[in-house]
């Protein structure tokens, strides 16, 4: 299918690995000018490296989501170059696994950073983005969430700001002024996916009979999911082929959620 995103520019936060890596492949193999941010600057590079195999333009930028005016040096840098983005992916985020099992016993500090980490990154990057969008009439946000902001499972800290970052995106698409300019706001809430190095790798690896039981009760496919099955929804939503989908909270999980 071909959804009509050639030349379109994108931004994909959080796009050196995992999730954000495969979103931003996705699009680029769509034809879109894809720009990606993350702290870590050789993963940053390699992903570059790879996008520019599908002969598109490419930026690759280092920036921390704590630091408020990384962001704006990201936004600034995209918008130097290619005088603005149409597609806007909030991507980056975690936190799922920080803090302590027992809820009492986690700082506040933890609950403060993975607000900041998620929903307050979205924030900062979508209030950038929505002027451009406006001016051109045409525009795509996409927040990935997670399945525990959408059904209040996994750790309160995580569960919440993700949770926001849902609430967000409706509330954005509730705004008339913002959708008769031609934005749409979306969240993508994923379930448990497979991602080399990350939570559920380690878990299938450190405690394989613990993965295998929850993959038993939890997941009615019988397995993970992989950053692909998420990414192929982020590039149809993105597409005018999804334009009357506006706000949004599209699980992408199996059927994960419907077994809590």
């Amino acid at each position: 299918m071909d959804l009509g995103l050639t030349s379109k520019r994108v931004l994909v936060t959080g796009g050196s690995h995992g999730l954000g890596e495969a979103i931003a492949l996705s699009l680029a193999a769509e034809g879109c000018d894809t720009a990606i941010c993350a702290r870590d600057k050789s993963r940053v590079d390699a992903v570059v490296t790879k996008l520019q195999g599908y002969k598109v333009r490419t930026l690759g930028i280092s920036a921390d989501v704590f630091i408020a005016k990384d962001i704006d040096r990201v936004m600034d840098t995209v918008s130097e170059a290619w005088g603005g983005i149409d597609i806007l992916v909030n991507n980056v985020g975690g936190g799922g696994r920080w803090g302590s099992v027992v809820v009492e016993e986690t700082p506040e500090q933890v609950w403060m950073d993975v607000y900041t980490k998620n929903a307050m990154a979205a924030v900062r990057f979508t209030m950038r983005a929505i002027p451009c969008m406006r001016r051109q009439k045409w525009g795509r946000v996409v927040t990935i969430s997670s399945l525990a902001g959408l059904e209040g499972s996994g750790r309160p800290w995580y569960s919440m700001a993700k949770t926001a970052e849902i609430s967000l995106m409706k509330t954005l698409a509730r705004n008339k002024d913002l959708s008769r300019d031609g934005i749409t706001f979306n969240s993508i809430a994923p379930g448990a996916i497979m991602i080399p190095g990350t939570g559920w790798d380690k878990e299938c690896k450190e405690n394989p009979k613990t993965f295998a039981q929850f993959v038993d009760q939890h997941l009615p496919l019988g397995r993970p999911g992989s950053p692909q099955e998420v990414a192929n929804v982020v590039a149809f939503i993105c597409s005018d082929k999804a334009s009357l989908i506006n706000g949004a909270a599209i699980a992408v999980d199996g059927a994960e959620g419907l077994s809590y």
